[in-house]
């Protein structure tokens, strides 16, 4: 998986503003209304391709490359709604964006008995110990954000540490996700990090 938030050189301050007074009302609602069919549409895929894999061993294209289009659009929502890239964010699962990347390699062959101990025992060794873990981090995000967003309204720059990290923990969400999913056999790591 690669999941990538490029970091701009300066920020909008205008923007920044905007998205704080008024992101709930021009980029939230449209969005999460139509997202929450999406992912209800996405939910129903993911069943689907439980039953396909476990008896196929493979995730349907079709659905796979949805489920990619599904992420590319919550990762362009979530990089405008954390500030950590201006401009709107496209609609739909086909959207592009200039300032988000991302990728899942469609796997050709996935493990039933991955899926098997995934279905039984994943909250207990990927839910529990990444949740845990994602539970603080998400907190320590939160007042990263909230740090950077004083320093982009003052000085048009967002430190790319901070940034790395905001980006670090949707990327390591994303992957407990995508594997939970279905979509991969690889385990999420413990980092947020970019891993080749």
């Amino acid at each position: 998986m690669k999941l990538t938030v490029k970091h701009q050189e300066t920020f909008s301050r205008v923007e920044l503003i905007l998205r704080t007074l008024f992101g709930w009302l021009y980029i939230a609602i449209p969005h999460g209304f139509i997202l929450f069919f999406v992912g209800l549409w996405s939910s129903i895929l993911t069943f689907i391709s439980f039953w396909v894999v476990l008896f196929t061993a493979r995730y349907p294209q079709s659905f796979f490359e949805f489920q990619v289009g599904f992420y590319r659009w919550m990762l362009r929502l979530r990089a405008r709604l954390n500030n950590i890239a201006d401009g709107y964010p496209a609609f739909g699962i086909k959207g592009t964006d200039e300032n988000t990347s991302f990728d899942v390699p469609y796997p050709e062959k996935l493990s039933r008995g991955i899926l098997i101990l995934r279905i039984l025992f994943g909250f207990f060794y990927v839910i529990i110990p990444h949740g845990f873990i994602l539970f603080f981090r998400m907190i320590a995000t939160g007042f990263v954000i909230f740090i950077a967003w004083w320093i982009v309204l003052f000085t048009g720059k967002y430190p790319k540490d901070m940034h790395d990290f905001v980006t670090g923990t949707i990327r390591w969400a994303t992957r407990v996700n995508i594997y939970m999913g279905f979509m991969t056999d690889t385990y999420p790591p413990f980092t947020g990090k970019e891993i080749e």
